[in-house]
């Protein structure tokens, strides 16, 4: 059980491309030292507070930096219909800048937040040291000829405006939380609630644009993002979860050993005992993963903005 997280965060906002962008922040010095800097990208329908119990488990250690992404947690929602993949990684482009100007930085990314990640080493391979993948596989490749159902299939969901599930509650979300994780603690979901959801008048309803529900419409092209991937220059730390669904679907592909190969510097962590919220499951384990995988490489944050 995890009880009352025991590193404090602190939030900044940002302008990122046009967009109020939140930041929390877990060791920022308050003295003029400096720590080892580490930016944590979380995934799909989550938040930044989601790193919190590896915060924990690194005992402020690090300076960590995690954003929530566009139309997550405290971020500003976009104006228009569809959030593109290709936006996360400008926004990644951007909050970096914003983060460590010039300097190359450690990455730690989760699910979406993994994928975005491994894009972008390769696209800009300069202003990654290291690449923590847990659980960032990439997507099923579409094949051509299901382009124009998707694009049919997303003409149709932007007609109707979408409202984000209501719970009557906080027990609500917290059940909610739990029946997605069921390993998840009761300490640990009534954490995590507080910051996946937000009271309101009609009772609390998640911090997440239900418009990401929306299907995507541009086909994911698996060589493309392979052709990323080979691009990359900084280790990679490839995380799996046993039991995560997730990884049983994508290991279960054709294509699977060829990601792999893909990747030049590959290094893989098998985690028992957890399921696709790895970072939830087993925090102190991803910890240890990180100090051993990052050692006394890993660049300090002396240029990283107040």
């Amino acid at each position: 059980m995890m009880g009352a997280p025991s590193t404090s965060s602190q939030s900044e906002f940002v302008s990122i491309r046009g967009l109020r962008y939140h930041l929390r922040h877990w060791g920022k010095s308050q003295d003029g030292s400096h720590r080892p800097l580490l930016v944590m990208l979380h995934g799909w329908m989550d938040v930044s507070a989601s790193f919190q119990f590896v915060a924990d488990a690194l005992a402020g250690d690090w300076h960590i930096v995690a954003p929530d992404w566009r139309g997550f947690g405290l971020t500003a929602r976009i104006p228009g219909d569809t959030y593109t993949f290709f936006d996360y990684l400008g926004d990644l482009d951007a909050l970096l800048d914003h983060i460590s100007p010039g300097r190359p930085v450690a990455v730690l990314g989760h699910s979406m937040g993994g994928n975005a990640v491994m894009l972008y080493a390769g696209i800009r391979p300069g202003r990654i040291s290291h690449v923590l993948n847990l659980e960032g596989f990439g997507m099923m490749h579409t094949p051509a000829d299901e382009v124009p159902a998707r694009y049919r299939r997303w003409l149709e969901e932007i007609r109707e405006p979408l409202a984000a599930p209501r719970y009557d509650s906080l027990d609500g979300v917290v059940a909610r939380l739990k029946k997605t994780n069921p390993r998840l603690a009761d300490d640990r979901a009534q954490f995590l609630a507080r910051h996946w959801a937000q009271e309101g008048p009609d009772g609390w309803r998640l911090l997440g644009d239900p418009r990401h529900k929306h299907i995507n419409p541009v086909a994911y092209r698996l060589d493309e993002a392979m052709a990323c991937w080979a691009a990359i220059e900084a280790p990679v730390l490839w995380v799996e979860a046993l039991d995560s669904d997730v990884r049983r679907r994508m290991v279960a592909a054709p294509d699977y050993a060829a990601r792999l190969a893909a990747v030049k510097r590959l290094q893989r962590l098998e985690v028992a005992d957890a399921g696709h919220m790895v970072h939830h499951d087993q925090p102190e384990l991803i910890a240890a993963a990180i100090r051993k995988f990052l050692g006394d490489d890993l660049p300090h944050g002396a240029a990283a903005h107040a």
